[in-house]
């Protein structure tokens, strides 16, 4: 593995970024669940395929917010190695 994989792996698991990773999570998560799977909740049919659909729905926000602040991040560090 290359080296800037690695810094892309270390970034991506910073405690600043898992955090706001969470926050955005829980913020989008909830409004896509209720989007996608509004009959299912209204009618009250809750089965194990809604609760694992659901917690990938909170998966998928977690992970493109986490993808991109680290991407933002190692392009910071790269341009700050760049400048000095």
């Amino acid at each position: 593995m290359g080296k800037e994989f690695r810094e892309f792996v270390r970034n991506f698991f910073r405690k600043d970024i898992t955090v706001r990773a969470i926050k955005v999570a829980f913020f989008v998560a909830p409004i896509l669940i209720l989007i996608n799977h509004f009959d299912t909740i209204v009618s009250l049919r809750f089965t194990l395929a809604f609760f694992l659909k659901s917690f990938l729905t909170f998966l998928v926000p977690y992970c493109v917010s986490a993808y991109s602040s680290a991407k933002a991040s190692l392009a910071l560090e790269q341009n700050k190695k760049n400048i000095y």
